[in-house]
């Protein structure tokens, strides 16, 4: 099975010793990565690779693979389990990081909710993907780490937009647009108070396309759900649901049906939509996406709930 561990020589022909290299074979957005993968070793006391099992966080893995090559990966993984994935992305979680031997760390969000400290929603639009926010502010204090990894991507949420590549939250998790530091030149400032940590985004001024492109030229295997495949399906507000595991709720009036579709966005099974589409290999989903009109997040219903969503949910301690 090919995973994210490519031939030696593809890793030590990306980083380490460029000389002799042209700079026009120089892809400036991994060059950037890698160097703020490496400020973070250099500047935080214990990092975490944030790793929900879709393309972004895979691409990160992949890119602090290049960064600290040949040694190890030089810090956990850490998954929010909602309870609600999709079976196909915790399969290759769980494969990944046996071969790649990094350890990984997984808190559930249903241990939240039997602890009383969040309310599952019912009805309709329930969905578990909010309730990680507590789950994750826990694990962050659970294991001390000082700095969050996170694939997020400023093109694709206006809020998401706003934010440093080293983002501060307070000692409550919180995240202030208001107050944060300027990053000239790209100078990183690592440095916190007490009970702060640093949320770090490598991968902020990529876009879904370049992503794409990256797992195209690097052969980086993704989970299946990213390929057009038959699935039992229901059309709600416009949009395509899976209507398999039982998590998503289905009126009865809303009829199955088997559809060939992918999903350009992994999340919480519950507010993840799917799109048609005949796109089997890795080539054709990079032309989709090239054609595309519509954002990657228009396919996550959470994003739909008010013009604000994801900025209350950064707000609140959302990666």
């Amino acid at each position: 099975m090919e995973i994210l561990e490519k031939k030696i020589e593809q890793l030590e022909g990306s980083v380490g010793n460029l000389a002799g290299t042209s700079t026009l074979n120089v892809n400036p957005l991994e060059s950037e990565a890698i160097y703020i993968f490496r400020e973070v070793a250099a500047q935080f006391e214990k990092p975490v690779l944030l790793f929900s099992g879709g393309k972004d966080s895979i691409t990160l893995v992949r890119l602090a693979q290049k960064a600290f090559y040949p040694g190890k990966i030089p810090f956990p993984l850490l998954h929010i389990d909602t309870g609600h994935n999709f079976p196909e992305t915790i399969e290759f979680r769980d494969r990944l990081v046996e071969e790649l031997g990094v350890e990984l760390i997984v808190r559930n969000v249903q241990d939240s909710i039997d602890q009383g400290k969040v309310v599952e929603e019912k009805g309709k639009y329930a969905s578990r993907n909010s309730l990680q926010t507590t789950t994750l502010l826990d694990a962050l204090e659970e294991f001390k780490f000082d700095a969050a990894i996170g694939g997020a991507r400023r093109d694709e949420e206006k809020a998401r937009a706003k934010e440093r590549i080293f983002s501060v939250r307070d000692d409550f998790g919180q995240w202030d647009e208001k107050n944060q530091r300027p990053e000239l030149f790209d100078h990183l400032n690592g440095k916190i108070d007490l009970g702060q940590n640093v949320r770090v985004f490598p991968i902020s001024n990529w876009t879904e396309l370049d992503v794409w492109s990256y797992i195209q030229k690097e052969g980086i295997e993704i989970p299946s759900i990213y390929f057009a495949h038959t699935r039992k399906t229901f059309v709600r507000d416009g949009m395509i649901w899976s209507a398999e595991d039982g998590v998503v709720y289905r009126e009865d009036d809303e009829v199955v049906e088997e559809r060939l579709v992918r999903f350009r966005t992994v999340g919480d099974m519950s507010c993840t939509a799917a799109v048609l589409s005949d796109a089997i290999t890795i080539d054709k989903v990079v032309a989709e996406i090239r054609e595309s009109t519509i954002s990657e997040r228009g396919a996550r219903i959470d994003d739909k709930r008010s013009e604000a969503a994801m900025e209350k949910r950064k707000q609140q301690g959302y990666f």
